[in-house]
């Protein structure tokens, strides 16, 4: 008998790139800020890799998406939530968060 995964999304995925801004919304979980890609995104989700070993499930984030630079008028930032983290290889992470809310 084979294992299937049990799928908890409520909307699609879209495979796109874009880039993020991200940082803790709490200093006491650490003080960082990356910047990397999403691989795929939902109504509610992203998904992205990441060389930083920072995060954890239940961490909140506040992150802007997409991000172009920091003075951007037009930025859309976020609370989010890390719902899952995925060991991609030796030093790189698969980070999935929940978006909370606009911010």
């Amino acid at each position: 008998m084979t294992a299937e995964r049990l799928e908890h999304r409520r909307n699609p995925r879209a495979k796109i790139s874009r880039n993020l801004r991200i940082r803790p919304s709490n200093a006491d979980h650490g003080d960082f800020e990356d910047f990397p890609q999403t691989v795929n995104v939902s109504k509610n989700g992203l998904y992205f890799s990441t060389k930083l070993p920072n995060y954890r499930v239940g961490l909140r984030l506040f992150v802007i998406y997409p991000f172009t630079y920091k003075e951007d008028p037009m930025k859309s930032e976020y609370l989010a939530e890390v719902v899952r983290v995925d060991k991609l290889g030796e030093k790189q992470f698969g980070v999935a968060v929940n978006l909370i809310a606009a911010i």
